[in-house]
């Protein structure tokens, strides 16, 4: 729903009335206390539902007619409280999300240990009072596309790869062979013959014209007679154990048929992402950069949102974990590490970039890695160094409505 890691904090004596509501996928609790602390009314539930919107709007009406002299807090959970904000933004309150975070610290310095929702939504509204709640960030309807998109990409492609493992783990049972004519047993082709016989005895009862018409099905230009022939041939040569096969078939047949379903979906996200990008100038200025490509220039545009927003570049790269951060205790210091806090997904895809460049011909990128081996800097911490400076060019080309320029990327010496 929203993001609360780049913020600004909150004066709650500028309003009349403080609220907090505790989000359930079904209930809700609220809490109304005034700027002195004052509680107006006590806990109470409303449905998650447009009939709870309108009975909680009802009691804040009685309260203050101006809803802009009421800030209402919610935790930033899921998408549980989508629909509820912008119910409420769109009457006129005032909207502080706050990090889930933020309020179990600040419960427990209190000795705020219980944790029921009326407790929790007492505990929103004390944070908003305190002083210290920061304002969390609500991306735009086109920031939350590209996030929804590369979000449900990443989980697609995850499942894909597990996937391929169930299926090479199941052909090493059932047809440990099938890779002498099909080097890569997870493709379109091998898959459907997989699904059609997932096993050396399928194949090898199938014969020869059966599997030659699935390949002639599947690909025509590439497969024929002649490797269905290789394939029954090696399947009568099959050490397969033979043991549970027919669990083991059905369980082949089911993963072959959800890996090309998620391979479908996947290719209707990525046509979508590409409408996305070529209708947006922020993403031409990170398409020109030769190490990005079409998923690594989503993800930055859905994580890093309106960079705008941030005063420095060094609260981007704070914000997106790629700040260093050292343990101490007394005289043991620890080492240096990435602090890892925000998302990963843009530390995963600016390390695949980085990897990227390292062979690029022409990167500049590249050029800069290499100057830090050659001052001795190791492997994996010019890579950090590389994603650290991708980050802050992308950052700046947003930023600043520039186009990018690799003689810019680190001119001169590397220091």
């Amino acid at each position: 729903m929203a993001d609360p890691a780049t913020s600004v904090v909150l004066d709650p004596s500028s309003f009349s009335y403080v609220v907090g509501i505790d989000l359930g996928s079904e209930a809700c609790c609220f809490t109304v206390l005034t700027p002195q602390k004052q509680v107006v009314i006590k806990p109470r539930g409303f449905a998650n539902a447009a009939s709870g919107f309108h009975q909680l709007q009802a009691q804040l009406a009685r309260l203050e007619r101006d809803p802009s002299r009421i800030v209402v807090g919610l935790e930033a959970t899921s998408r549980y409280g989508e629909n509820l904000f912008h119910f409420l933004q769109q009457q006129g309150y005032h909207l502080c999300l706050l990090h889930p975070r933020q309020t179990h610290e600040f419960a427990k310095q209190r000795g705020l240990r219980a944790k029921t929702d009326r407790l929790d939504a007492a505990t929103i509204a004390r944070v908003l009072l305190s002083g210290e709640a920061r304002v969390g960030y609500v991306p735009t309807q086109h920031i939350a596309s590209y996030r929804e998109l590369v979000r449900l990409h990443t989980r697609l492609s995850d499942e894909i790869a597990r996937d391929k493992n169930e299926i090479q783990g199941l052909l090493v049972v059932l047809f440990p062979e099938f890779t002498q004519v099909f080097a890569d047993p997870c493709r379109m082709t091998a898959t459907a013959v997989l699904q059609a016989y997932p096993s050396a005895r399928t194949i090898r009862a199938a014969g020869v014209d059966a599997i030659a018409a699935i390949l002639h099905a599947t690909a025509p230009h590439n497969y024929g007679r002649e490797t269905a022939q290789r394939l029954v041939d090696v399947a009568h040569q099959s050490v397969s154990s033979g043991l549970a096969v027919e669990a083991r078939e059905l369980s082949l047949q089911i993963w072959c048929e959800q890996l090309r379903s998620t391979q479908v979906h996947l290719e209707q996200i990525d046509a979508q992402i590409e409408r996305l990008l070529s209708d947006d100038p922020e993403a031409k200025r990170l398409q020109a950069i030769p190490e990005f490509g079409q998923q690594t220039v989503a993800v930055l545009l859905a994580e890093l949102g309106e960079v705008a927003r941030f005063q420095r570049l060094d609260q981007v790269v704070a914000y997106a974990g790629m700040d260093i951060e050292i343990k101490q205790s007394g005289k043991w210091q620890g080492k240096a590490k990435l602090s890892k806090r925000g998302s990963g997904l843009v530390r995963r895809m600016l390390y695949m970039a980085a990897m990227r460049c390292t062979w690029l011909p022409g990167s500049a990128f590249g050029s800069y890695y290499h100057r830090l081996l050659a001052r001795g800097v190791g492997e994996m911490t010019a890579l950090m160094a590389v994603m650290r400076k991708m980050l802050l060019v992308a950052a700046s080309l947003l930023r600043t409505g520039e186009e990018y320029d690799p003689t810019r990327v680190a001119p001169g010496p590397a220091g």
